[in-house]
């Protein structure tokens, strides 16, 4: 009797399953059936259909119109400086950052070759990362495992990506040196495999220290266990990147391989110091960001989205897009790059380097329209800061205002405009998010609003994926 209440018990819940699987809302065969009588039938669809299938969505895509002679000239250009390459890796940050520094301060490319070496600096960046990553698993481990901000943590332990925040607190920290003295590696060059062994280190590291926490262990005790974690990702990095240089010889060269001046010795923040001038980088500039979703002239944060546990925050003021190219155009006039950023996937023919909003038709394409803005892109996760580009030149018009402008990229000579990227004023519009600007092209009153006490976001906000 007891066999059989069990068959009926179980027959009825596989029938509630069922019910709860058909119910209103889910794609039944009448559903389907009325979208496929949707579906336009003829020769020249199935024409369509064949093309799609066999060829690259964004060949067939491109508009003839716009696919003339791209115009190279600019009106106001700063000195060109060698283009470098990033390969496989997510530290354009990185290169934009050092193409600033090596552009606009004490040393001119205009009469020296200098590379900084991007390994050496980024060492210490996913060495303080990870720092980052555990002092904030030992700041919140009496938080539950689901709070929002443990959630973050644990999944984005560390990674490639950053801004020019991260340029600034770790030249200050640990200063530069050029590439001749510690070049790339394999891993530096191509960086998915060694980040997903260290990320997988760091996450366990995390779960242990919540645990010595939750068990009572003495802040003294984690704080020594926390060290021995860092030996160890320590060791990783200078298995995979080298051991980062402490000191070394060396002279200057210009642009045809020979030696200026003397041969002299450096420590990397000595190095730095000379080359750059400063002895630190925070206070002279400022992160402008155009974020139509939120209100502009206000200032915006995120906690945890820096490179180092005693740095700074990203925080940016917000402005409409027109404040912003009038800085840029100020600097560039000036004869000095600038960090930038944009989604640079958007609307991009990389055969020809070239960015606009009418390169590709996808709406004739697929009988379809896109019509959502740039707020509602960047709610939506459709759009967004992915890349970070030296802004360099900008073109314009006979009224001054501009027209198109240009970036270096870190893609490689070879890429696009000879390691350029032209983009229409249209699309920097549309798709370009940050820009970094020294307080000297910035009005007072837009210097006076970066100082108000910042709106902090939370790291899941859309814009707040690092430059890539």
């Amino acid at each position: 009797m007891k066999k059989r209440h069990f068959f009926v018990a179980a027959l009825l819940t596989m029938a509630a399953a069922a019910t709860a699987q058909t119910k209103d809302g889910g794609l039944c065969p009448k559903m389907i059936d009325e979208i496929q009588k949707m579906q336009p039938t003829g020769s020249a669809d199935k024409a369509l259909r064949n093309a799609i299938a066999a060829n690259m969505i964004d060949k067939l895509a491109q508009n003839a119109a716009n696919a003339g002679m791209i115009d190279t000239q600019f009106s106001v250009e700063t000195p060109k400086q060698s283009i470098t390459d990033q390969q496989s890796s997510g530290r354009c940050w990185m290169f934009s950052g050092m193409n600033v520094l090596r552009s606009n301060y004490n040393v001119s490319p205009d009469s020296i070759q200098l590379d900084f070496s991007q390994a050496y600096l980024f060492f210490w960046d996913q060495l303080e990362k990870s720092n980052l990553f555990l002092q904030g698993i030992i700041d919140t481990a009496k938080k539950p495992f689901e709070d929002k901000t443990v959630q973050f943590l644990f999944k984005n332990p560390i990674g490639d990506g950053g801004t020019f925040c991260g340029v600034s607190d770790l030249t200050r920290k640990y200063g530069l040196v050029p590439k001749a003295i510690m070049p790339e590696t394999t891993q530096s060059d191509n960086t998915s495999r060694m980040s997903r062994l260290i990320t997988s280190k760091l996450r366990e590291q995390g779960l242990k220290l919540r645990q010595m926490i939750a068990e009572g262990k003495k802040p003294a005790a984690v704080k020594e266990e926390k060290v021995r974690m860092l030996s160890v990702i320590y060791r990783m990095l200078s298995l995979t990147i080298g051991e980062p240089v402490k000191e070394f010889d060396y002279a200057f060269k210009n642009k045809s391989g020979k030696t200026i001046g003397e041969k002299k010795h450096y420590t990397p923040l000595e190095f730095y110091k000379e080359v750059v001038g400063v002895d630190d980088l925070n206070g002279t500039f400022i992160m402008v960001m155009n974020d139509p979703r939120n209100p502009y002239h206000k200032t915006y944060e995120v906690e945890y989205d820096r490179h180092t546990y005693d740095g700074h925050n990203w925080k940016y003021l917000n402005l409409p897009m027109d404040e912003i190219k009038k800085m840029a155009i100020a600097s560039l006039k000036d004869g000095k790059k600038m960090y930038s950023s944009y989604d640079v996937g958007k609307c991009l023919d990389r055969a020809r380097g070239y960015a606009d909003t009418e390169n590709f038709d996808y709406e004739s394409l697929f009988g379809t329209t896109f019509p959502m803005n740039k707020a509602q892109r960047i709610m939506t996760f459709d759009s967004g800061s992915t890349h970070a580009m030296t802004l360099t030149a900008v073109d314009l018009d006979a009224s001054g205002a501009p027209v198109k402008w240009k970036v270096e990229n870190s893609w490689g000579a070879a890429w696009g405009q000879q390691g350029c990227l032209i983009m229409t004023d249209r699309w920097i519009d549309e798709y370009m998010f940050r820009l970094v600007v020294d307080k000297k092209y910035v009005p007072e009153n837009l210097l006076r609003e970066y100082e108000q006490k910042p709106v902090m976001l939370t790291p899941d906000d859309p814009l707040f994926n690092e430059d890539m």
